[in-house]
């Protein structure tokens, strides 16, 4: 009782619905999966907010260098309204009609001086500036090349706003210079009326790499000055192949004041970004690779998603550590604890862990031997002491059944019937020769019959009425049973069924040997038993022997489960003659011989 509620505990302890082994990775799942979501969704986080600041980083920093550029062009054009106001550039458009040529000179050296020193105050910003008078179809300019009057020049250039190039000079690389001509006619700016004073400001695209130059060193873009339809100003240090790439990409984009996107270039993303000049109608565009500026935050992602997949393989490893080490162990120990509650005592674990649990299962085999061969031993003693109590029983009984037989034979002597006396003497004779040999344990299956031959006949001259059929296929003589297993059950046939009808006396004994067992079957035609005490009877065979029950019955079953195995047993139904039928089953075992000895008799 103490077992069986200890493996029923272990059982709701150890193997409900899941294993201990399942358990232990789901905990571990569960407790991956929060942590790794956490963290994904504050590296996502991280991740959108840095580059937001990026984005806005980058256009404030492009919005600066624009207005840098806007500055130094602002400080241009207000130097050309002011300097074509200057008193020596009105003198130098005059008609000079009562000046020298010294003063003349004189009003040249000024005014080219004066463009010189603002030139010069701009050092890091150099401008051409050019004076053209139309009156005197006279030029001064601050560059080392002097300039020349030029009327088709000066018409083809007077747009009133900052063009790229002239239409006449080219740099070298097809660079060109942003020019802007100015002059403030009296009614109407920017027209040439044939007297007008035109100041000429250009810068080359030195001034914008300049800047550009700086703007990189500062971070870690790669920026340029973009307009669609002309060649781009690079900074001088460009990744020209990914310029080339980002220009057709913009060229075929329709771009804003102010523009910003990410696109993949090269296998890798970029944060573009575009800010219009609204001087020089141009766009100053910068590429910021952004694996590269938020490679150290996916380092840091990696290297913990690697760190994640290590510990769970270091806690998938422990798991199965203990799987391997302690559920399996212990669900070995429960399932031979279970064949020993089956009462399957002979079951043994193979102790192939070197660990604590060897010395379980050590002791456990031991335990299970030593119940084994404490159940043996008390079965065997079990049997001796039934074997025992049925020859008791049979001692006492068989005084009796002398004296009816002698007391047969006194009557038939006194009757004169010598063949009467003869055949029971005879029968009486083989009887008792045979129920006395017991220094074996087991007989053929012939010899039994032969007793149960002498035992019919013996009660046959008792009682007339009694006839036998005998019915064993030849095969089957030859196997060893125990001693009077067929005598009981006959004598049980004869007492309860022949002897309590005057109408019924058959006795029938058939056998068959199929699918690897024996049968025999003792069949009468008396008045049988109702189904309910037949289904009892068959139960309290398998029961411990009971009061209520012949103890010859109960024997006979134990000797046949003894000698032939579990498959083996007697049991009890309704015979085909009407009466009770008694069955008796057990298994062949290898390597029986057989030999052809046939055995077909019966009596009237």
């Amino acid at each position: 009782m103490a077992l069986r509620t200890g493996i029923a505990f272990m059982k709701r302890r150890i193997g409900t619905k899941f294993s201990l082994f399942a358990k232990m990775n789901g905990l571990i799942i569960l407790l991956f999966i929060p942590i790794i979501l956490v963290f994904t969704y504050s590296n996502r986080t991280a991740f959108d907010v840095i580059g937001k600041e990026l984005q806005v980083s980058n256009i404030k920093q492009l919005s600066f260098l624009s207005s840098q550029i806007d500055s130094r062009i602002n400080q241009m054009t207000d130097f050309v309204s002011t300097f074509s106001k200057d008193p020596n550039v009105q003198k130098f458009n005059g008609l000079n009609l009562w000046e020298d040529r010294y003063d003349r000179m004189q009003t040249r050296f000024v005014v080219q001086e004066k463009m010189v020193l603002q030139s010069g105050v701009m050092n890091i910003w150099p401008v051409k500036y050019t004076v053209y008078s139309q009156q005197n179809k006279e030029a001064i300019s601050n560059a080392i090349k002097a300039s020349e009057y030029n009327e088709d020049y000066l018409k083809r250039n007077m747009t009133g706003k900052w063009t790229y190039g002239d239409g006449e000079t080219l740099l070298q690389g097809g660079l060109k210079s942003f020019y802007w001509f100015y002059t403030d006619s009296f009614g109407q700016r920017d027209t040439l009326s044939g007297s007008n004073l035109v100041v000429e400001a250009s810068f080359g695209p030195e001034n914008i790499q300049n800047m550009l130059d700086t703007y990189k060193s500062g971070g870690q873009g790669d920026p340029f000055f973009y307009h669609k339809g002309e060649a781009p100003i690079l900074n001088r240090s460009a990744s020209l192949q990914l310029s080339s790439d980002l220009i057709h990409y913009l060229d075929g984009q329709t771009l804003a004041d102010t523009m910003q996107q990410v696109i993949r270039l090269e296998s890798k993303n970029y944060l573009v970004s575009a800010v219009k000049s609204p001087q020089l109608d141009w766009y100053l565009v910068d590429i910021a690779p952004l694996d590269q500026i938020l490679g150290p935050i996916s380092f840091s992602r990696n290297l913990f998603y690697l760190a994640m997949v290590l510990l769970f393989v270091v806690g998938i490893s422990a798991s199965v550590l203990l799987y391997r080490n302690v559920q399996r162990p212990i669900r070995k120990l429960i399932r031979g604890l279970q064949s020993v509650q089956r009462g399957d005592f002979s079951v043994r674990i193979n102790a192939n862990v070197n660990n604590e649990f060897s010395f379980l299962f050590y002791r456990f085999n031991d335990m299970s031997q030593q119940i084994q061969s404490l159940i043996e031993n008390v079965l065997n003693e079990k049997l001796r002491a039934r074997d025992a109590t049925l020859k008791q029983l049979q001692a006492q009984i068989n005084p009796h059944f002398l004296y009816n037989c002698l007391g047969y034979i006194v009557n038939m002597a006194q009757m004169k019937n010598e063949e009467a006396v003869v055949s029971m003497a005879f029968n009486l004779s083989a009887y008792y020769r045979y129920t006395t040999r017991m220094e074996k344990q087991t007989a053929s299956l012939d010899e039994e019959i032969r007793l149960i031959v002498n035992y019919l006949d013996i009660q046959k001259l008792r009682n007339g009425r009694i006839e036998y059929h005998i019915d064993i296929p030849a095969e089957m003589l030859n196997q060893q049973v125990p001693r009077l297993m067929l005598q009981p059950i006959v004598e049980n046939a004869i007492i309860h069924g022949v002897a309590k009808s005057y109408s019924s006396g058959e006795i029938r004994i058939s056998g068959e040997m199929s699918d690897g067992f024996c049968r025999i079957y003792i069949d009468d035609d008396g008045p049988g038993m109702p189904d309910e005490l037949q289904e009892a009877l068959n139960r309290k065979l398998r029961e411990p022997l009971q009061d209520q029950m012949g103890c010859g019955l109960w024997n006979t079953n134990q000797r046949i489960l003894h000698q032939f195995g579990e498959q083996s047993y007697l049991s009890f139904k309704k015979s085909l003659l009407g009466g009770f039928r008694t069955e008796i089953i057990w298994e062949l075992t290898t390597g029986d011989e057989h030999r052809h000895h046939p055995f077909i008799q019966g009596g009237t």
